[in-house]
């Protein structure tokens, strides 16, 4: 099968031949043909299966074919959980759509609103946005939804695991019920189908597997070893491996930080993107990134979605993550559209229950290798043991426990607090009676 057999309007057949897309992925030629006809669609991919086009072109082609009288109007949302999402898509739909007259921009925030402002004073066809965003500007009268016509929720699960879950349906309530709506995610939980029954009437379901879709394709490796030795073994990959570029994930934003300077002190440049850095560091690290002149970047999972670089050859789970699809999902970054890489697992002594949902996951025991410096069996030999419960709440800090009368530190400090004199006791005394 090829992009001619989709029924596509020829402009977007001749956009697509000059990118280079001549054989559709499995969810595009699943997914297009419904889409052509109108039909809702609940979708289950992970990011670099090609979905991004199996949902912008069937929209590109009825807009296409559909064109309406008067000042342009938003005729289709895409809602997504992070700028670089955001990006990547309206980055996408520009290169399917340059023959076509239309018009998209992306929405997010993190920048200035303004140019986005004088862009939809101008009009759009097409609006990528992230739900924050979107709220503000709708707010502030920018932004008018009464005319779309195709809806379509990406990488949904991840919204809702921002918290978007009360943004989305407030957007949803300002859409025309009579339209089609499409819910694509890498993992449909019990939230995402709630969601789906919803603002889906009557859906098709396509679903493509984590592990057609990247596993198989991916040099998978897992390697044991103690959490303080991490930092050391994460060097000697780099620097006696040589890898041309690698994609590091770490669990928190600190531990972004923390790898990337500590690379730094062992002569490695690596950069780091994640929530806390600015629209503009996180564009310079990426563009560096996918230009070769960086051959680190260190990433939690939330900003890696819409890392759209093709050619990463290592990904490196530094931290395992606790649900297993996201190692898929972490993967999947080096085995773009079924190509090849090298994805190396780290499993500390506190990390086996992760392991054993990663593996029952895949459906495959992950090749163990011994032969690295920092081998050791005594994290292998935890393999069998639940992750402590403090591993789940790293980053937060320690909180006071609420019986007091296991040491009695807050009962003492609040009495030498009243005992001291000075400025407390005038508070207590004094200050009190004037009010």
């Amino acid at each position: 099968m090829d992009f001619t057999s989709l029924n596509l309007s020829p402009p977007l057949l001749d956009a697509l031949d000059e990118i280079g897309y001549v054989t559709p992925t499995p969810i595009q030629s699943q997914a297009i043909p419904d889409l052509i006809k109108g039909r809702d669609m609940l979708g289950c991919a992970q990011t670099g299966t090609g979905k991004t086009a199996a949902f912008a072109l069937p929209i590109l082609d009825a807009i296409a074919n559909n064109p309406l009288k008067g000042p342009r109007r938003i005729r289709a949302l895409i809602l997504c959980p992070t700028r670089e999402l955001a990006a990547q898509i309206h980055d996408n739909i520009e290169q399917y759509s340059r023959y076509l007259d239309i018009r998209s921009m992306a929405m997010f925030g993190g920048v200035s609103q303004r140019p986005q402002e004088k862009i939809l004073r101008r009009g759009v066809d097409i609006l990528v946005a992230t739900p924050g965003r979107l709220l503000d500007l709708m707010s502030q009268g920018y932004v008018n939804l009464s005319s779309v016509q195709f809806l379509v929720l990406d990488e949904a699960d991840r919204m809702l695991d921002m918290g978007f879950i009360r943004d989305i349906r407030k957007i949803l309530a300002q859409i025309p019920k009579k339209r089609q709506s499409l819910l694509f995610s890498a993992t449909i939980p019990r939230s995402i189908a709630d969601l789906s029954r919803d603002m889906l009437y009557n859906p098709v379901s396509v679903s493509i597997t984590p592990e057609s879709a990247t596993v198989e394709a991916i040099e998978q490796s897992l390697m044991f070893v103690m959490k303080s030795d991490k930092r050391g073994l994460l060097t000697h990959i780099i620097k006696v491996g040589r890898p041309e570029k690698v994609l590091v994930f770490s669990r928190t934003k600190h531990g972004c930080n923390r790898i990337v300077r500590q690379l730094g002190q062992d002569g490695i440049e690596a950069l780091a993107i994640h929530g806390n850095k600015s629209q503009g560091a996180r564009e310079k690290s990426l563009r560096r990134f996918r230009n070769g002149s960086l051959q680190v970047l260190v990433a939690t999972d939330v900003a890696s979605r819409g890392i759209d670089v093709s050619d990463i050859s290592h990904v490196i789970n530094l931290d395992l993550p606790n649900e297993p699809e996201v190692y898929v999902h972490r993967i999947g970054r080096t085995g773009r559209a079924g190509q090849g890489g090298i994805a190396i697992a780290f499993c500390d002594e506190n990390e086996g229950e992760y392991l054993r949902g990663i593996e029952k996951t895949i459906r495959q025991a992950i090749p163990v290798d011994e032969g690295q410096p920092f081998h050791s069996e005594k994290a292998r030999s935890c393999k069998g043991n639940k992750a402590p419960k403090k591993q789940q709440n790293r980053g937060r800090g320690r909180r006071q426990p609420r019986n007091n009368k296991s040491n009695g530190n807050h009962s003492n400090e609040k009495s030498n607090r009243q005992s001291k004199g000075g400025r407390n006791s005038r508070r207590s005394g004094r200050g009190r009676s004037r009010k």
